[in-house]
């Protein structure tokens, strides 16, 4: 039977090799896109943010003689005042049609109401619908508030206050996290990834032991070799676990290739994904593999043809997703119950090594050991399926 077996796993393999289709989905879009995807959004998000820190941003303001000290302060804090418009029905009609993100308004009696100690109104117009405005809205906003920090400390003082009373309060912040632990904040959706990328690696195969045997007329006369149809699910189900395996392998590379081209260190987080890692990582997720192959060999079953197979097959490819961004979301710690969910599992002690934080070994047996009886229960109902005289339907 074993060796039955080997042979329709390689003829599957080799016909799948030739087939552009399974190759650009097993080994480029799944594994490849989506790391590649991950690190240049991260850079881009991270360069953007350094940039808005470090760059000078120019501000629009009506009034600039009414105040030349907050003007002077602003430039400090790498903000130039440039010449806005000339009112505040301009100012607004600016911002709304994109001319200018933002507009400060310094009314003309700014200076008299300072000198008054009553309270110095000024305006900030922007459109907070709009993410590029609001980011600068922030900016200028956090530069006006520490100016009228030091305003009021510059006050006290003239009148003999020591500033200090101000605060009665003093809160020291101490951060137990670790580099590692941070980066874990934005590099736990890699499972996600790994996840998609296993399951895009194996779909078109799990799709044609069924709808796509059926559809091309093929299924009956491979139904009449010398060949059981235990054999034949079998070693189909084991091709479709090679292609999600190398899927997985590539996918997990790419990452490991892409964490070299991100800028973390800039942000003080240093991600623990070695070459140790990785290859844990694919210990862990590898009994999810089965699982995989034979959920969407079974939902496959089910369909009469290759479009209806995708269409069914796309909500598989979301389902065990799902699970790891409810998670994410909620920033739940792992608990033993959760080591009973595939791809949950596996997300969570991914994390934990990410973090460099112990891992339970408890947790990983539960993982590995429910994850695999799950596989081969589904395995067992393909194989059953696979025997009704119903298929050929």
């Amino acid at each position: 039977m074993m060796r039955t077996m080997l042979t329709v796993f390689f003829k599957e393999v080799l016909d799948n090799f030739r087939d552009r289709r399974t190759l650009a989905s097993a080994l480029l879009m799944g594994p490849i896109f989506g790391p590649v995807l991950f690190a240049f959004v991260i850079n881009l998000s991270v360069e953007r943010s350094l940039e808005d820190q470090e760059s000078t941003m120019e501000l629009p303001v009506i009034g600039q003689e009414h105040a030349p000290n907050l003007i002077a302060y602003l430039r400090s804090r790498n903000i130039d005042a440039v010449d806005g418009p000339k009112n505040l029905a301009a100012a607004m009609d600016a911002v709304k049609t994109g001319a200018h993100d933002i507009v400060l308004i310094i009314p003309e009696a700014f200076g008299e109401q300072l000198a008054n100690t009553i309270p110095a109104k000024i305006e900030l117009v922007s459109d907070q619908a709009n993410t590029d405005a609001d980011r600068d809205a922030r900016r200028a906003r956090s530069a006006l508030m520490s100016y009228n920090q030091l305003l009021a400390g510059t006050r006290v003082v003239a009148r003999g206050i020591n500033p200090r009373a101000l605060q009665p309060l003093t809160l020291d912040e101490v951060d137990v996290s670790t580099p590692s632990g941070r980066s874990a904040l934005l590099l736990g959706m890699m499972s996600y990834f790994f996840v998609f990328a296993a399951l895009m690696g194996g779909m078109y195969l799990a799709i044609d032991p069924t709808a796509g045997e059926r559809e091309r007329g093929s299924l009956e006369p491979l139904l009449s070799l010398p060949v059981t149809r235990d054999q034949l699910i079998l070693g189909k189900i084991a091709a479709t676990c090679l292609f999600m395996a190398l899927s997985l392998m590539l996918s997990l590379l790419a990452f490991y290739v892409s964490l070299r081209f991100m800028p973390l260190e800039r942000l003080g987080m240093t991600p623990n994904f070695g070459p140790g890692v990785v290859l844990a990582a694919l210990a862990i997720f590898l009994p999810f593999i089965l699982v995989g192959a034979a959920l969407m060999t079974l939902v496959a079953s089910f369909t009469k043809s290759y479009r209806e197979a995708q269409t069914w097959l796309s909500v598989v490819l979301i389902a065990p997703t799902m699970p790891i961004l409810i998670v994410s979301i909620l920033t739940l710690r792992p608990r033993l119950e959760f080591m009973f969910i595939p791809s949950l599992s596996q997300h969570l002690l991914l994390v934990d090594m990410v973090k460099n934080e112990p891992i339970n070994a408890l947790h990983v047996s539960i993982s590995v050991v429910s994850t695999l009886f799950l596989g081969i229960l589904l395995t067992w109902v393909c194989a059953r399926l696979y025997r009704r005289e119903g298929l050929l339907g």
